[in-house]
């Protein structure tokens, strides 16, 4: 029984704290970092910088001296040219062995080695900045989404306050169709407000929804019920600076934006393999070396001073056929059908369009800062318009309930000043959110860390 108790408890427990778990709410540090742990494209962009490693290892070990050993085992019967002592043996079985080592490195080639190496350094330096890339895209994406979870869920405390407001006026409604100021109408027609607003927090709450499936499967998450994001503080919107030109802004962002280091080092890669292509039409100079040995059943070993052959063991063989060699090679290239002309010219091509897209790059960055720029004090102006037209409609509005309540004004009039109102709030959420999106990505090109 007691074991039972305890199995149960456990059971709670551990049920308890997974709800406990599965309802926190997530921060947006905690998104970008599971988008960078989680995100598939990103895994596969690092899978790139593990291949571009491997070749990099490759290239400086290929200035190590190869080593090979070999070994030979023969069994001949009947007419048999015996390769160890170059005798031709007759009516018996010959067992032959022979082996050795080789060696050989590669002294001059043009510098191709060398080369080979800067080239597949800086294809891994671009290869870690495209992942940076990745990163930044992932960032300012997650920034979006969650910006828009929370702009969601302010327009739905936008519905419901003006649904609780709808309430309130229909109670006091109510009181005034009781006493007999007011026609019945007059509740009718704000009971009817109150459906359609009611309707309106449905089509606000599923806009939430789809804010929050569209963070989830953004960073590859299960949607449930569970998860929420935490609401920043936004006590005052910061007017970001913007006196600093488009051109400062942007040297100081080509400093340390991976797109541009990327751009960078493939034309680097790609000079290199230009000077590898060159590398072909120089000599190749190698050093070699070797160290061999044999044994033959045929061979035979005679007394010096008796002239009795005797026995030739495996040992005495092994030791007796030793040889070494060392030789030094030179390789000039004459003619190959023009085949390194053109893969230099092909090179050089290659070369030029890297420089192209370097020049791309930089013209695109540019232009996303300007259009940052630009956005950023349109998205300030459409914010303090907004903000000015909500302390006028509130005013408006409050005039118009009293003029209603009084029966100065009709229910057509009342609406129209409400429905005017909440139009006014919903702009400049959007125009709140809008700006601070367009004020992090300022933020993101002056090298500041997007956060909330």
């Amino acid at each position: 029984m007691t074991k039972m108790r305890f199995t149960l408890f456990l059971c709670c427990f551990l049920c308890v704290t997974f709800r406990v778990s599965a309802q926190e709410s997530w921060t947006l540090e905690q998104c970008i970092r599971y988008a960078y742990e989680n995100n598939i494209q990103l895994k596969q962009q690092q899978l790139e910088i593990g291949r571009a490693e491997n070749d990099l290892l490759q290239s400086k070990l290929s200035l190590l001296p190869n080593l090979s050993a070999s070994g030979n085992f023969n069994s001949s019967k009947g007419k048999v040219l015996d390769q160890n002592t170059f005798t031709i043996v007759e009516g018996k079985t010959v067992n032959s062995l022979s082996g050795g080592i080789s060696s050989g490195v590669t002294l001059f080639n043009g510098l191709q080695q060398k080369n080979t190496i800067d080239r597949n350094m800086y294809s891994l330096m671009a290869s870690i900045q495209n992942v940076e890339k990745l990163k930044n895209d992932l960032s300012i994406n997650v920034t979006l989404y969650y910006l828009q979870i929370i702009h969601a869920q302010e327009q739905l405390t936008v519905a419901e306050n003006q649904l609780k407001l709808t309430f309130l006026q229909i109670e006091r409604t109510k009181i005034m169709v009781d006493a007999g100021s007011i026609p019945e109408g007059n509740l009718f027609e704000l009971q009817s407000q109150a459906a359609y607003e009611d309707l309106q927090i449905v089509i606000a709450g599923r806009v939430l929804e789809l804010a929050r499936l569209n963070l989830a499967q953004l960073l590859d998450l299960e949607i449930s019920d569970s998860f929420q994001i935490v609401v920043p503080d936004f006590p005052d919107i910061a007017v970001y600076e913007t006196a600093v030109s488009v051109g400062d802004v942007f040297l100081k962002a080509k400093s340390f934006l991976p797109q541009i280091k990327a751009a960078e080092s493939n034309l680097k890669s790609a000079e290199k393999q230009l000077s590898i292509a060159k590398g072909y039409r120089s000599p190749t100079l190698s050093l070699s070396g070797g160290y061999n040995t044999r044994y033959s059943s045929s061979a035979k070993m005679y007394n010096p001073d008796t002239l009795e052959e005797m026995n030739y063991s495996l040992g005495n063989q092994l030791k007796d056929g030793i040889n070494s060699f060392v030789g030094l090679g030179l390789s000039i290239p004459v003619f190959n059908g023009w085949q390194v002309q053109t893969n230099v010219k092909n090179t050089t091509l290659n070369l030029q369009n890297y420089e192209y897209q370097l020049q791309l790059v930089e013209n695109n960055l540019y232009k996303e800062i300007q259009q940052a720029y630009i956005d950023a004090e349109e998205s300030l102006k459409k914010y303090i318009a907004s903000a000015k037209a909500v302390t006028s409609m509130e005013l408006a509005f409050s005039y118009a309930e009293q003029r209603y309540e009084t029966g100065l004004i009709n229910f057509v009039d009342y609406t129209t000043a409400k429905t005017r109102l909440t139009t006014s709030q919903s702009d400049l959420l959007q125009a709140k959110f809008e700006y601070i999106f367009k004020g992090k990505v300022l933020d993101f090109y002056n090298g500041r860390p997007i956060t909330l």
